[in-house]
């Protein structure tokens, strides 16, 4: 494999840890006996909704960001997202002293657009139907002499992830035994595969799983193929910030190897998933953020059922209309 396409490693995922640490926080893990009785194992929620930025996203963005020279720094970065990604970069930057502009779908969720222009971000709007994001950022990054940062299909990005899985299966240690599962939401792969990194180095009977909204279900059908296969053109669900077509060049390699499937949920399931972890885990869950709780709500496959199931929910950050409309509906 070329330099270019480097996979990253366990050994990438510890020395992140370093950089990630100047500005992440530990956050907490959660349990609940209401949980423990819905999925039919001891489930321990590792709340990351709770994060700076209100998601793992600056793990990565510090991370990438942190190793840039005095030049690049100068001439700022340029990412692309629907919203959690876009404030990590965003607020690395910020710390780190560099210009940031990020390309985001017109229909982002409003708390994320504010989120990255209070850390001082530049927004570039499109169409997520009819525009590439990819192309966008491209062009203005040349334009800018600027530093194009993934969202996930890269080796830095997803290292800083990776650190999430450190943390959690160092607290998880500290309660006595490792887990036998841990589920977590998969968009184009940068935190799944990082967190399996880690779990490889300091857990490796841990069996990580993915989990997306039906219709969604790339990595499943992904995994369960042996090859990429991409989400058919349009296909829509509301968990916004996991909605990628397909998973990535470097992402897929690691998931192949390390991942042991995929689990899918409907939009339903993750609307009551949130309304349990606010009633419950008294944490707000945005749609994407919930799909890995969602798999234990509605109860945990068989082959789970009685163990130690770890479960990450990635994000809380979701407009207060929608939020407050879940949370009062009962579909």
């Amino acid at each position: 494999m070329s330099a270019a396409v480097r996979l990253p490693d366990f050994d990438d995922v510890v020395a992140a840890g370093a950089r990630v640490a100047q500005v992440a926080r530990e956050t907490p893990i959660l349990v609940h006996p209401a949980l423990d009785a819905a999925a039919g194992a001891e489930v321990l929620v590792k709340a990351e909704c709770l994060q700076v930025t209100g998601s793992f996203k600056i793990r990565g963005a510090m991370n990438r960001l942190a190793q840039m020279g005095a030049a690049s720094r100068k001439a700022g970065v340029v990412a692309y997202s629907s919203g959690n990604h876009a404030q990590g970069v965003a607020r690395a930057a910020r710390l780190l002293g560099m210009p940031a502009l990020i390309v985001m779908p017109s229909d982002a969720p409003q708390v994320k657009v504010d989120g990255v222009l209070t850390d001082g971000g530049e927004v570039h709007l499109y169409d997520r139907n009819t525009e590439s994001r990819e192309d966008i950022a491209g062009r203005i990054a040349e334009a800018r002499g600027a530093v194009v940062v993934p969202s996930f299909d890269d080796a830095d990005i997803i290292a800083g992830q990776g650190t999430l899985g450190l943390e959690f299966a160092r607290q998880v240690a500290a309660r006595g035994a490792p887990l036998d599962h841990l589920v977590c939401c998969a968009g184009g792969g940068g935190l799944i595969t990082g967190v399996a990194l880690a779990c490889e180095g300091v857990s490796p009977g841990t069996r990580v799983w993915t989990a997306e909204p039906e219709g969604h279900d790339d990595w499943a059908r992904s995994l369960a193929a042996g090859e990429v296969v991409a989400n058919a053109p349009g296909t829509r669900s509301f968990c916004d910030a996991i909605l990628t077509p397909a998973p990535g060049v470097l992402t897929f390699p690691l998931g192949k190897r390390l991942l042991a499937g995929g689990l899918v949920v409907s939009d339903a399931e993750v609307r009551d998933a949130m309304r349990f972890a606010f009633r419950h885990l008294k944490i707000v869950a945005e749609p994407g953020g919930a799909a890995a709780l969602a798999t234990a709500t509605r109860g945990l496959p068989e082959t789970m059922r009685g163990s130690r199931v770890g479960v990450i929910v990635t994000g809380g950050n979701v407009d207060a209309a929608l939020f407050s409309e879940v949370i009062r509906s009962n579909s």
